[in-house]
This record gives structure tokens, sequence and C-alpha cells, in this order.
């Protein structure tokens, strides 16, 4: 869940006050306590007031300009009044993006997921209610935009930390009645549906589990006569690694296996409730990678709906091959541009840390365009290669493709990225590899632990700036 948002011209009643504090400019009536705990407004600094009308917390943003720097001030002042039920930050005399911005981090760091708990922890966070005081009439109406999408980051965020017994693909189609509810177009291939396109890989993948897989295709129509703007999920409901099965240590993380899905639908729910004008599609390859006796094997050999034949090299590689599905898939709605979401490789992490996701890409304006959109949302990413030799690298002796390389201390990211390249044609591509910053291990002034619902608000900043205006993309 997160807070409420609600506005007002004045903090009455609020035991809990936060104020950003530029580089020097601390309130008069707090200089003295902020001179004696050395406090002058630094970026990422917290003076923590006590007064006779409560608390006042002074949040330093340094000389910033800019959103980001005022976010990060929202999310502290969220980190240090958890434990209260209600906490006012003032935005008066910041700009929109600023005012915006601080109030954003402050929802982001109070979100937290209690759906299982019998009884909430004795040290649970209390903080159900955010109020911006304001004296702009118009904030809350520009607030609005913004809290769509914050409504599709929880959504995200919530999916991605729903266990698995309850997730399974057919799960992640039930909870996707929500964008129903505003306005998505939903379908589901599942069963024969998906035998009769073809969808090989993903009917190999779940073929070894008791929860058959799914193909959920989400589209918002917009406004605008143009061609929509595809994003394409990997929903993994739950990976042991198949017959290639994962060590056992951590393995409760790959519940997480379906962020990228997730991100997919929290940005289309995104485009949604915001009324966005660009049209929109997203396909989720949903399905569980567990072992049976109908589980793919190392060896076999898929031939994809578009004839291509794919050597399965293992069976814990299993990402690409429900992508290379959905990507094929998605081509017959005649995409502008295609941007696909997951947590594919170990390769990534090992490369970027846990900081920003890999990006790949077969068009240069699309791949910066798409790196703008997560620099302006505080979602960064990276550009990878996809060289010629790592194409070579997934050529196999019995088929087309080989799906991954056999070698170890290989570039695991960029073979997979060549992989999903056979698979989107001519249109503009972008491949977001999001493992490592789908989830945070721990919390901090600045961060929720657990899931971020990373890319949720890329894609949706990134479909604001390239595709709703007409001719866009």
């Amino acid at each position: 869940m997160i807070p409420r948002v609600d506005f007002a011209g004045a903090a009455e009643g609020l035991s809990v006050r936060a104020v950003p504090v530029r580089m020097g400019h601390v309130p008069a009536e707090f200089a003295a306590a902020a001179a004696a705990a050395g406090f002058s407004g630094e970026a990422d600094t917290v003076c923590d007031v006590l007064g006779g009308s409560g608390r006042m917390l002074l949040l330093g943003v340094g000389a910033g300009v800019g959103a980001a720097f005022f976010e990060a001030a929202g999310a502290a002042a969220a980190s240090h009044a958890l434990r209260s039920p209600a906490l006012a930050v003032d935005v008066r005399g910041l700009g929109d993006a600023e005012a915006v911005g601080c109030l954003t981090g402050a929802v982001l760091r109070a979100w937290r997921y209690e759906n299982l708990f019998s009884k909430p922890p004795g040290d649970a966070p209390l903080l159900s209610r955010i109020v911006g005081i304001t004296d702009d009439p118009g904030l809350e109406t520009r607030w609005a935009r913004q809290a769509a999408v914050l409504e599709g980051v929880t959504f995200a965020r919530d999916l991605v930390t729903e266990p698995s017994n309850t997730l399974t693909p057919e799960g992640f189609v039930r909870k996707l009645d929500r964008l129903a509810s505003a306005g998505v177009e939903l379908q589901v291939l599942r069963g024969a549906a998906l035998r009769e396109a073809g969808l090989t890989g993903l009917l190999a993948v779940g073929g070894g589990s008791a929860h058959a897989p799914a193909l959920a295709v989400l589209r918002w129509r917009g406004e605008i006569a143009a061609a929509p703007v595809a994003f394409v999920g990997k929903g993994i409901t739950f990976d042991t690694g198949g017959i290639c099965i994962k060590p056992a240590d951590h393995m409760w993380e790959m519940r997480a296996d379906m962020a990228g899905a997730a991100a997919c639908a929290g940005a289309v729910l995104a485009l949604a409730l915001r009324k966005s004008p660009a049209p929109a599609v997203a396909v989720l390859a949903l399905a569980e990678n567990a072992t049976g006796a109908a589980s793919y094997r190392p060896g076999d050999v898929l031939r994809h709906a578009g004839g291509t034949t794919i050597e399965v090299v293992d069976t814990d590689a299993e990402g690409r091959l429900v992508l290379a599905d959905a990507l094929g898939w998605v081509l017959r709605e005649k995409p502008a541009a295609i941007i696909d979401l997951a947590t594919l490789t170990g390769s990534v992490i090992t490369a970027l840390g846990h900081e920003m996701a890999g990006l790949f890409s077969n068009d240069d304006a699309l791949a910066e365009a798409a790196s703008a959109a997560g620099r302006a949302v505080g979602e960064p990413v990276w550009r990878l290669p996809i060289d010629a030799s790592h194409g070579e690298e997934i050529r196999s002796d019995i088929a087309d493709l080989r799906h991954c390389s056999p070698q170890r201390g290989q570039p695991d990211a960029s073979h997979a990225a060549a992989f999903l390249r056979e698979f989107v044609g001519a249109v503009p591509w972008v491949h977001l590899d999001i493992a490592g910053v789908e989830s945070r291990a721990e919390a901090s002034d600045r961060y929720a632990k657990g899931a971020t619902g990373f890319g949720v608000r890329l894609l949706d900043r990134l479909a604001r700036d390239r595709f709703e205006t007409p001719g866009g993309g």
C-alpha cells in the first residue's frame, strides 16, 4: 500500500512536518537547532527538530535543481516518519516539478506490502497519509497525473511481492482485472490457443508445471490514430531452473522472476489512469518453470512460430524462450516500437550491479529516448553492446539458433539480447535486462525494502515524451 495524498494550506493538527532546505537557507526559526546539529542544507541530510508544535524534519537538498533532488528529500522525510500516521510536507515556494518530486519520493518510500500478515508486526509502519502544504491551487490537479503513475508502480510492486503459490500464471491473469476496470482491453491465450499460435517456447517452459502457461495481451487504445508502442514482459511466476535446477540458496527470490511483466502491466495501468492519448499494447508471457514429467530438456529443438528452430542448451535460460514467443506475437500488432523488460541474466548484475539496468537496442534514437526517460524518473539504464561475435555464439550445429552459449564466463546478457533481436524484425526495439534492480535487499532513507516496480515510470515517461503526439515514435 501507499499513503493517501491530500493538500492543504497549513499543517494544523499534524505533529510531523517536513520542509526542503537549500544549502545555506535554513529557516530562521530552526537556525539554532540546525547549527547545533551541524545541518546546513547539504543534499541527502536530515535534521530532526523537536519543538512545542511537534517534529520538524529539515530536508537538505543542497544547491540542486530539478525533481530528483526533491524526490530524494521527500523519501527521506517519509523514512523518518514511518511510525507516524500522517506527515505534512511543505512544498510552498517550490517549482511544479520539485513539488511533485518531493511528494513522489515520500509516497514511494512509504510503500509496504501488508497483505499476508495475520496481524501487523509491532514495528510496522503507520504512515498512511501525506499532506502537501501548498499555496498553489493548481498543484492538486497536476498531482493527479503523477498519482496515476504511482498507482501503476504500486500495482507492479505488489505483484512482484506476492508469493508464487497464489501468483501462478492464472493468478497473474486474475490480477489484470484491475486494468480492465480502467478501460484496458484484456485478451488471454491459453492451452489450444497457444498451440494454434505456435508459441512453443512458452508451452515448453510451462510444460513441467501443474499451473498452465498463458499469454496475456493488454491494449490501451488511446486517442491518437497511430501504431501502438509495445511493451513485452517476461512473466515467470516462479523459476526453479527446470531440469537444470537452481541451487536452493535464495531460490525463494525467484518469485520475482515476473518483474518484467509486472512493470509492463503497471505501465499500461498508469497510461490508462492518466488517460494517455498514446495507443499501447503489452504482451506478457506467463509461465512457471518447474520440473515434472513433461519438462522440456537440454538438447530439445523448438520451432518458433516464425519458423526459426531453436536448440535448448540450459532450461534455466527460459526467459529468452518465452520472450521470443511474445516478441514474435506482438509483431502482428504492427507496433511503432517495442520495449521488452525481463529479469534475464546474472551477467548484467556482474556488469552493472544493482543501481541500473542494462539496455540493448537495434535503434539509436529509441535507445537514447529510453535512456533519457530513465534518467528523468530515477530509473537509470546503461547501454551494452550486441556485437557480431555475440550473434555467432548463439548459432547451433543442429538448428538455426541455440538460445544461450554452453560456455561459462561468457557475456550472457549480450548473448541473450542477440538472441531476442532475431525475433523483432526491423521494428525499433529496446531490451531492458532489469535483473538486480527489480528489488532492494535493504531499506534506506531513499528507498523502501523489497520490490521497486522498476520500469513502470520509465515506460510511462517514454510514452509521454515520444508517443503522445501524432507522428511521434
